[in-house]
Formats: C-alpha cells, structure tokens, sequence
C-alpha cells in the first residue's frame, strides 16, 4: 500500500456559484510530499496539468499564501483550491445572436446580458442562450476539460435578471477571476422593485439559503445554521411609490436567487417574480383600475425587475481596477415611469 492511501486527510468539498472549492486539513501521520502530487492523487478526475495552472494562477493556497508546485504538505498545513466547476455536458452549438458588448481585451469580454436569454443551455434550453451566441462570435474561448458548454463562464444571472456579465477569453484570466468571484474580490450592484413600502432606508439581509424542500426548483432562507448556505444581502432604497420600492442591492455572496430569495424573506418579493410570489397583486388599492394598471406593469417584463446594473473588479491580468456600469433595459424603464405616474397622481389628490 502506498504512504497516501493510509493517510487520514480530512477533505470537504463545497461549489459556489460556478466554482469547485476544495477545503483539506492534513493530518498527523501524513509524510511530506510534493503539493501538486498530493493533489492530483486526491482530487478526483483533475490533471496534473489542471492542477500546474491553478498554481501558476496562485489559486492554491496553504495557510491562505500562494505556494508553487514543489512545496511539500506536512500535518498542520490548510489547503484550499478554487477552480472552475465540471458540469454535465451538454453540447453547445454557435448561434449568430447579437450581444452587447460593453467592454473588451485580451483577457476578457463584459457583455450586457438581455431580460429573458438564458445564461448557458440546461434542460429545457439547449440553444439561444448567451453561451450560444459567445462561442459564435469569439473563437477559442477557455473551459474545462470535459465541459462543452459553459466557455469563459465564471459567474451568472438569471433568465429573467437582465445587466452585466464577465465573460474570460483565456485560460489564465478565466482561473484567477473564478477565485475572485469564490472570494468576493469585487463589486455587484443590481437595480430592484419590491412589493410594499420598505421600512427601512437600508439594511442587511442576513439568512441560509438552500433549495426548498417542497420545490426544489426554488430556494428559501433556513433558520438552521446547519442547512443552506450563508448568504448576506445589503440594501438601500432609492425612491418610493406607496405600494412598491425601487432599491439597490449589494452581494457580500452569492448564492442562487439570492436577492429574490432574501427579499421575499422580508416580505418584499421581487415586483413579477415568477417563481417567489411577486406576480400577483399584493399591495395597493382595492379596485379594478389598479388591478389593471398593475397588470399593464406586468405585461411590461418577462420575469421580475431585478438589473444587474454595476460591476466592478481588479483585472485579473494587470491588476487595474475596472469598473462597468449599465443603463436600465427600455422596458424597466417603462415600468418606473409608469409608477412614476401613478404615486405622483396619488400624491396630487391627497390620497
């Protein structure tokens, strides 16, 4: 038997977003050895070759402190590794479909991603999304091997969330910004309309989010620490309309839904959220011309108004700060100048 295979290292896996974190404590009775054969023998189906770029890009740590391939683990060490996530492959065909690109260079693409396009092909949608449209329009982009169809994918929005997204066009910069987005090294500020009058001018959402154990195809905040995720939101209200608020919201993670999750926690669901409640009617007055109003708003967005609208990071070639800003889609403009109407017309008759 070889010297590893008795060794009792403690390992713990955990996935955030688009990233494969790896957490290993090692133990009493581990004899020393070179980092990147420790690791290639104990993740499993990951390279030597992987596991040499993850270095280089000082993506593995001991002791939280960058180390090179010849470092040898003793007991006592922490080590931690961020990498991008192996999925299911689906295949990935090139689909002409226009994007907008907000920024580009050698190292990266910030597009403005549109309200209804799916990020990358799942079950139920296997083309028209913006992976499709990527891999039509720039050649070689960088994935993991195994993985055809998330190229240069280190973070998401949802279908329906409209705003910016950091897309990497090379090996190196797609390593060290998943570990970037892993730590929250970065900036993201998104665009809301609430239901209801938010209490507070601004606040901290602090709550686990896991998958819903009845539906699991939604999530919701658990009072246990043991399940879930730790997920913490900050927001500020921006301007109000009596019966819904349009506020800014700021990740200190990022989990999925977080923000419709955490909102509809504090009784404030994303205005037409779809899948958290937010579709219906449930401030205002009770009458049909409201009811009719609110569904003409409806009719407006596909899903709820929610924008990622700021992002901003250290480039992860140069290490200068870059900053991105997005105008609001014509249709959630709509939607505030239509509530802009009707709480100035409340206000002008006194009610």
């Amino acid at each position: 038997m070889d010297e590893y295979e008795d060794q009792e290292t403690s390992l713990s896996h955990e996935q955030d977003e688009l990233f494969e974190h790896h957490r290993i404590e090692i133990t009493k009775g581990q004899v020393l050895m070179r980092i990147d054969k420790f690791l290639v023998i104990t993740l499993p189906n990951v390279s030597r070759n992987r596991i040499q770029q993850v270095i280089d890009t000082e993506n593995i740590l001991v002791n939280d402190k960058p180390v090179k391939a010849n470092y040898k683990i003793k007991p006592g060490d922490v080590i931690r590794v961020v990498m991008p996530s192996p999925v299911r492959e689906v295949a990935l065909i090139p689909q002409n479909i226009p994007i907008e690109i907000v920024y580009e260079d050698e190292a990266l693409v910030i597009v403005n991603k549109p309200a209804n396009m799916v990020v990358h092909p799942a079950y139920g949608n296997y083309d028209g999304t913006l992976m499709n449209a990527m891999v039509y329009h720039f050649e070689n982009l960088p994935q993991v091997p195994g993985v055809a169809y998330r190229p240069g994918l280190v973070h998401r929005i949802d279908k329906h969330t409209s705003g910016l997204l950091v897309i990497a066009k090379t090996e190196a910069s797609m390593t060290i910004l998943a570990r970037m987005f892993y730590e929250r090294n970065l900036d993201r500020l998104y665009l809301a309309l609430v239901w209801g009058n938010v209490k507070e001018d601004e606040g901290t959402i602090i709550g686990n989010i896991g998958r819903s154990e009845k539906d699991r195809k939604v999530f919701q905040v658990y009072k246990e620490e043991e399940k879930g995720k730790h997920a913490i939101t900050h927001y500020k209200v921006l301007k109000r309309y009596g019966f819904v608020t349009l506020i800014t919201c700021k990740l200190e993670t990022g989990r999925t839904h977080q923000i419709r999750v955490h909102l509809k926690h504090i009784g404030h669901p994303l205005f037409n959220d779809l899948e958290y409640g937010g579709d219906a009617v449930l401030r205002g007055e009770h009458t049909q011309k409201y009811k009719a109003f609110v569904q003409n708003c409806f009719s407006l967005l596909t899903g709820q108004a929610l924008h990622a609208k700021t992002l901003a990071f250290d480039h992860p070639i140069t290490g200068l700060p870059l900053k991105f800003d997005s105008e609001l889609p014509e249709a959630f403009q709509t939607l505030l100048q239509k509530w802009d109407t009707y709480y100035e017309s409340r206000q002008q008759n006194n009610i």
